[in-house]
């Protein structure tokens, strides 16, 4: 990483959001919102934050607590505050971004187990560097990125028997999103067995949206329908669609749609600023 960089993180721990929050990163712009299930007391068990490292570096981080009450909290919060110091170390020992954000997550599957209460963590972390995206993610907190037109540069593949099946062809979206087991996590931050998946690199054009959410995003809406959200309109828009249209399946099954409640938690990035007219 370059020297004389400041680092500056903006985090959101346990947070209950009305609207997204934009913030300039990386030359572009990103617009983050957190809120706990309605449907639940106490809470907020997913966090995210984002990591300025200039104006040509940045890190995306979206995880979900798993456990339950203050354990998943906890365990997200963890886990997402020991990469950030793993980044911030890496900084003065001058390592590269890539080295560091892998150091943070090996640090926080230690740290988690060390809690000794059974809760772990997803975590999907997107580190981003002169205009190219590399995602990593543990669990099935997903990572899209959408271009203008909607087509999908990329999607990760959950870390559950599901999301394996929807990737072998042995299931489609619709099926996965109403079986059984779509809840079931087979890699999580907190396991011995963690392990890191390190996605390809994708140069960003100046109107793609990056998207990094928790299951209560990807649990509610088709990916379809989100790529039809996010890829177009002033990115506060596409935010607070995603937020009302989520919380709606959440609170109001209709037919045969999707409905979970859940914490909803997501980021979504576009590297080029909002022209004058918000597009």
């Amino acid at each position: 990483m370059a020297e004389g960089v400041e680092l500056l993180v903006t985090a959101f721990f346990d947070r209950d959001m009305e609207r997204g929050e934009l913030h300039p990163l990386c030359g572009g712009l990103a617009s983050v919102y957190s809120a706990r299930c309605a449907e639940k007391d106490g809470f907020n068990e997913d966090a995210a934050a984002l990591i300025s490292l200039g104006t040509t570096s940045a890190v995306l981080l979206v995880a979900d607590g798993l456990g339950g009450g203050p354990s998943g909290r906890q365990a997200s919060s963890l886990a997402i505050e020991t990469v950030v110091d793993s980044i911030a170390r890496g900084m003065q020992e001058n390592l590269m971004l890539r080295t560091a954000i892998l150091n943070g997550l090996e640090a926080a599957n230690h740290a988690v187990q060390e809690m000794k209460t059974g809760a772990a963590t997803t975590i999907a972390v997107v580190e981003l560097q002169d205009g190219v995206a590399r995602p990593y993610h543990v669990g099935d907190s997903m990572i899209l990125i959408v271009g203008q037109r909607g087509k999908i540069k990329l999607q990760t593949i959950s870390h559950s028997p599901v999301g394996f099946a929807v990737e072998a062809g042995l299931m489609d979206e619709h099926e996965a999103m109403f079986h059984s087991d779509r809840h079931v996590v087979s890699n999580v931050v907190g396991c011995p067995r963690m392990k890191i998946e390190l996605g390809p690199s994708v140069k960003l054009a100046p109107r793609d949206s990056v998207v990094l959410a928790s299951d209560g995003l990807f649990d509610n809406l088709y990916v379809e329908e989100i790529v039809d959200r996010v890829r177009k309109g002033p990115l506060e828009s596409a935010t607070r669609r995603l937020a009302h249209d989520s919380h709606r399946r959440m609170s109001t099954p209709e037919g045969s749609q999707p409905s979970k409640p859940d914490d909803l938690t997501f980021v979504v990035f576009r590297p080029r600023p909002p022209c004058r007219n918000g597009s």
